[in-house]
């Protein structure tokens, strides 16, 4: 087990990661969180059926626990969600010394971070992510729910006490949720770290031969990328907005498709592929583009998911991203692998690069 340290400027928090990470719940009650009254665990839905004993055991016997489960993935982003959530807390007597612990995914850590940051103006919580595409959402302190018109738009910089990322629990996801997760390990080595990237292209053919040992260091390293750009940049006024790499096309695609019926990581693939290919014309990247659509292929990841949706709907899907201003959609680019830039996007830009989507990537 490691543990890392996320620093911001108001606030450092641990981050554990590895077997047995759960342990480091009854030090964090004993030490830091001494004071806490309460403890509401809000879980997904599945998540809790697999492994609510093995987090039960692992918390300070001597405080009053509650449990709320919620929908399992994007379906608990919601407005009605967030509220039932609100209303338990309530009638459950937390106050402003209770703490609440996030345990499922990315969705349910985004859920949880966004009641914790809202509940009498905010008490702590902390994440306890079960997935490998929560390495990324339970760091930073971004938390958020889904509107209709588009993805992560209402929510709070809420930082957590701490991440307890026990990856014991990483042995029953299916295939399509590590697929998912890996998609932000990706993006973490492109706009980061060169090294990393060829590493992960030499090591992972499959996600079936996956190694504990390596996913573990890759785990690490996209922490580790995301922890110092944080630490920069806490509420992505500059550079913390590079980690939004391949979302502002892929968010388009979600929320066309509709929340859930497609992973959140095949949606950044493909809009990375997008990211990249823009990258190539209009910030001087030099990369071989092809040979990684083989092998994002090679892994299973549809990169063909614009297929059938006109792009006036994405066009206007881009336009909402946070990273938008004015009338003006920006896009976070390469100019090489590891050094992000933002740029102003043109319709016609985007058009064309939409039509790649259809045309090359997805053949």
């Amino acid at each position: 087990m490691r543990e890392l340290t996320i620093e911001t400027p108001d606030q450092s928090y641990p981050v554990y990661v590895g077997e047995g990470a759960l342990s480091k719940l009854t030090e964090l009650f004993a030490g830091p969180l001494k004071g806490t009254t309460k403890l509401l665990v809000i879980a997904d839905e599945l998540v809790a059926s697999l492994h609510s004993e093995a987090l039960q055991q692992a918390l300070p016997p001597q405080l009053s626990c509650e449990w709320l489960t919620v929908p399992n993935g994007e379906a608990a982003k919601t407005f009605s969600s967030f509220e039932n959530c609100l209303t338990f807390a309530l009638e459950k007597g937390l106050d402003r010394k209770s703490c609440i612990l996030a345990f499922g995914g990315g969705a349910t850590g985004d859920l949880a971070g966004y009641v914790a940051a809202s509940y009498m103006r905010g008490i702590s919580f902390i994440q306890i992510p079960t997935t490998i595409l929560a390495h990324d959402s339970a760091v930073g302190g971004k938390t958020a729910i889904n509107h209709p018109l588009g993805k992560n738009m209402i929510g709070h910089f809420h930082q957590p006490a701490a991440v307890v990322f026990d990856t014991r629990f990483l042995q029953t996801l299916p295939e399509q949720q590590v697929r998912s997760g890996f998609a932000e390990v990706i993006k973490h080595a492109l706009i980061a770290d060169p090294a990393f990237l060829a590493e992960l292209k030499a090591n992972v053919k499959s996600f079936k031969d996956l190694s504990a040992d390596f996913l573990a260091y890759c785990l690490e390293k996209g922490i580790q990328i995301k922890g110092e750009i944080v630490g920069k940049d806490v509420k992505e006024q500059g550079v913390r907005a590079y980690l939004n790499f391949g979302h502002t096309y892929g968010h388009a695609l979600e929320a066309k498709l509709g929340y859930g019926r497609i992973t959140h990581g095949e949606a950044v693939a493909a809009g990375m592929v997008f990211a990249l290919h823009v990258s190539e014309r209009k910030a001087g990247l030099s990369f071989d583009l092809k040979e990684f659509i083989v092998w994002l292929k090679g892994l299973g990841y549809p990169l063909d998911l614009n297929n059938g949706l006109p792009f006036e709907e994405l066009y206007t899907l881009m336009a909402r991203d946070k990273k938008t201003i004015g009338e003006t959609i920006r896009f976070v680019l390469l100019q090489e692998v590891g050094r992000p830039v933002m740029k102003e996007m043109s319709r016609q830009e985007l058009e064309e690069a939409d039509r790649f989507m259809r045309e090359e990537a997805a053949v």
